[in-house]
């Protein structure tokens, strides 16, 4: 999916089309907060401005001296010509038999112009302008998460052919062909090992921070990445059949067929218009009188519809911006406040990402610092996420760590070397003798879903070291908040296992789904949205994107994630903080708030507007000027949503 041109479509509401944004450094939301709120002073000056300089010019004759001198089909053509773009959203909204707050404002633009007032036509086109240009602020460039996946694909390959290697495109290998992956290399197809060990990081596909040990008859995918030890491969799937290539058509489906949001200004507008009309033809029908009949459907039909929800929405997403959380449109403000369904990524997203060590068990009573000690001297130098874990708890408990000499990395098993003068091995189980007996904590330890360390020396068995991806500690508080503010379904989705997905789901009290794929993921997203639910979908990973893309509101967590979820999520969280998520909803409950009592404020001033219009005692030009008033409330009202309120704690 390409960059695309910004849409200028009428405001009238939230959004309407999708305005992502390219995930920003966080020094960077502070001054966007700044700026907003700048944006929103300079148009209250602007709108008391022109409201001023027409009720003095009317007072004083200035309008009529003038306008008079202009011919009037040079004031209509100023008029076409400069609601233009308005105008054209107005036709193609009402072959699609839609009513959108500006085909109030065009009413009344028309009405004006039929009784000869074009100088009072020009103001509301004014206003109407004023309107887009507010617009422009909360949108962005189209959505770019397929070509960032399309860059992460795997370009070259090394094929086998009569016994030479080649290499190649990725899109010449052909299937059943055998693909040679060497160590540090990204595998280029979805196959089958039929030769050689190595640990792989799938991270990519499953989002499971663990790397998997590999072997003959396991399989592989592509754009994941052989960290320890070369593969032969049999490809069963290549090009856009793979797993990988799959994800990008979905994440393209998913931003292809979302469904548009309907405003909250066009619903009410679909009410309203039908009782102007019937006021304004009662006026004519009980006074003949054009100018008090056009004066009802000018003030009445105020650009404060289409100024009630994106000012709101606009002052919003500057004040999260300056919380950390990029909020990609107004749109998902209103899909958020109605949300009911949350699914939540496990590995980086409920969980820190990486593997921690939170078991030491020692044996025939060799004290713990010593096991941990030697496994970290082990591992010093390994590129292992698992050794970086040992070696993090080795420093944390302030243990000195000794020379390892003669190391070797066995793939599929583990590593070992000689420390302090005896031989010492670290792995999984295979790195002890068959005939090692293995204590019943193991047993206990691998039920938790735990990745488990075996510390041997000189081939006896020493400890035992458990490593497992925790929870991020605000998480409970997070889950209590986001099911107070009516969110009742929260369930965990994730690539990793049964065991794992219990250990971190039972105590949040949530369902969990495991052993999922990327197309598993947004299966259930769909599912829920068929069932009539509002889905929010929180992950972090390339394997999330079609699920963030899918969901009516994607949360990607944190900048550590991968530009594509932040590219597909529609909110990004700024900082790896739970609380975040809560505060969001929180925001967007507040926001429509503010855009209901926007909506109800200019339809109860309007109201008032047009029964002294139909009264006679509102001339034309002062219906035009007065329409601007209810924005200067609006603008007001939505400012207080720039006052940042942090997540809770």
């Amino acid at each position: 999916m390409s960059d695309g041109p910004v849409n200028t479509q009428s405001i009238s509401g939230c959004c309407e089309e999708e305005t992502p944004c390219r995930a920003a450094s966080a020094a960077a939301v502070s001054p966007l907060s700044r700026f907003t709120r700048h944006v929103l002073t300079l148009f209250g000056l602007v709108f008391g401005a022109v409201l001023f300089i027409v009720v003095i010019g009317e007072w004083l004759g200035l309008f009529a001296a003038y306008t008079e001198r202009v011919p009037w089909p040079l004031g209509v053509a100023v008029v076409l010509l400069g609601g233009s773009p308005v105008f054209r959203n107005v036709v193609r909204a009402t072959l699609k038999r839609k009513i959108t707050a500006h085909t109030l404002m065009t009413i009344g633009l028309l009405a004006a112009l039929a009784v000869g007032e074009w100088a009072t036509a020009v103001i509301v086109v004014f206003f109407m302008r004023l309107a887009d240009y507010i617009e422009r602020f909360t949108t962005d460039r189209a959505r770019r998460a397929v070509k960032d996946l399309t860059a992460l694909a795997p370009q070259r390959a090394r094929v086998e052919r009569e016994g030479t290697e080649y290499e190649v495109p990725v899109g010449e290998v052909q299937v059943g062909e055998i693909v040679i992956v060497r160590p540090g290399e990204q595998i280029p197809v979805d196959g089958e090992v039929t030769s050689g060990h190595a640990t792989v990081d799938q991270a990519a596909i499953t989002g499971e921070s663990m790397p998997v040990e590999v072997g003959p008859g396991t399989h592989v995918f592509a754009a994941t990445f052989a960290r320890l030890g070369s593969l032969r491969i049999r490809a069963t799937r290549v090009g856009a059949d793979t797993t990988f290539g799959r994800v990008i058509t979905l994440v393209e489906e998913a931003e292809a067929h979302r469904a548009e949001v309907q405003r909250t200004a066009d619903r009410f507008s679909a009410y309203y218009l039908p009782v102007v009309v019937i006021i304004a033809a009662l006026t004519f029908l009980l006074s003949h009188n054009p100018l008090a009949t056009a004066a009802v459907l000018v003030v009445a039909c105020s650009c404060s519809f289409a100024l009630a929800t994106p000012v709101a929405m606009l002052a919003s997403i500057g004040a999260a911006a300056k919380r950390g959380v990029l909020i990609k449109g107004g749109k998902y403000l209103e899909a958020l406040a109605r949300a009911d369904v949350l699914l939540v990524d496990k590995t980086g997203t409920l969980t820190l990402g990486r593997p921690h060590i939170t078991d030491v068990v020692a044996l025939d009573g060799v004290p713990e610092g010593e096991v941990l000690a030697l496994a970290a001297s082990v591992e010093r130098y390994s590129e292992h996420p698992l050794a970086e874990a040992v070696r993090l708890a080795a420093q944390e408990r302030g243990l000195p760590l000794h020379e390892p000499q003669d190391f070797v990395a066995s793939p599929g098993q583990g590593v070992q070397a000689r420390v302090a003068g005896s031989l010492v091995a670290v792995g999984n189980q295979q790195i002890l003798p068959a005939t090692a007996p293995v204590p019943v904590v193991v047993n206990h330890l691998a039920r938790q879903g735990k990745t488990l360390l075996f510390v041997a020396r000189d081939h006896e068995l020493m400890g035992v070291l458990a490593a497992a991806d925790t929870m991020r500690p605000e998480v409970p508080v997070a889950i209590d908040a986001v099911r107070a503010l009516g969110v009742r379904h929260v369930e965990l989705l994730t690539g990793d296992n049964e065991r794992a997905a219990a250990a971190l789901a039972t105590p949040l009290e949530i369902r969990y789904q495991a052993n999922l794929l990327p197309e598993d993921k947004i299966r259930i997203v769909k599912a829920y949205q068929a069932q009539g639910h509002t889905v929010i979908m929180v992950g972090d990973g390339v394997n999330d994107a079609p699920a963030l893309a899918q969901a009516d509101v994607g949360i990607a967590i944190g900048t550590s994630g991968i530009d594509v979820a932040i590219e597909a999520a529609p909110v990004v969280l700024m900082r790896d903080d739970w609380l975040l998520v809560p505060d969001v909803l929180r925001t967007a409950r507040r926001t429509m708030g503010v855009v209901k009592l926007n909506l109800g404020f200019t339809a109860v001033y309007n109201l008032a507007g047009l029964s002294l219009a139909a009264l006679g005692f509102l001339p034309l030009i002062f219906a035009a000027a007065l329409q601007s008033l209810p924005d200067l409330v609006i603008l007001g009202n939505s400012s207080r949503l720039l006052r940042a309120r942090h997540a809770a704690t």
